[in-house]
């Protein structure tokens, strides 16, 4: 019993930690998702006025956070297109 609610723990942390920056990730590999935001394009995706725009509140600050490590390579790449 409690070798099962811990392997469900585990699973639940991998799983939200593999989905993390999901908008960062997305603005960057997605044609045409970034908007041409050459900063923080992660951010600027989770807070685009869409029908998922409650459920990608959640992933803001995540986002944020590897914009922020992202912010080198950003400033070398250019505007996300």
């Amino acid at each position: 019993m409690i070798n099962q609610i811990l392997l469900r723990g585990t699973t639940i942390v991998i799983t939200v930690t593999l989905l993390t920056g999901c908008g960062s990730i997305i603005s960057r590999t997605v044609p045409g998702q970034g908007h041409g935001n050459q900063y923080y394009p992660g951010v600027q995706w989770d807070v685009r006025d869409g029908p998922w725009r409650y459920v990608t509140v959640i992933d803001v600050p995540l986002s944020m956070i590897v914009d922020t490590f992202m912010l080198p390579i950003d400033a070398r790449h250019g505007p996300y297109e």
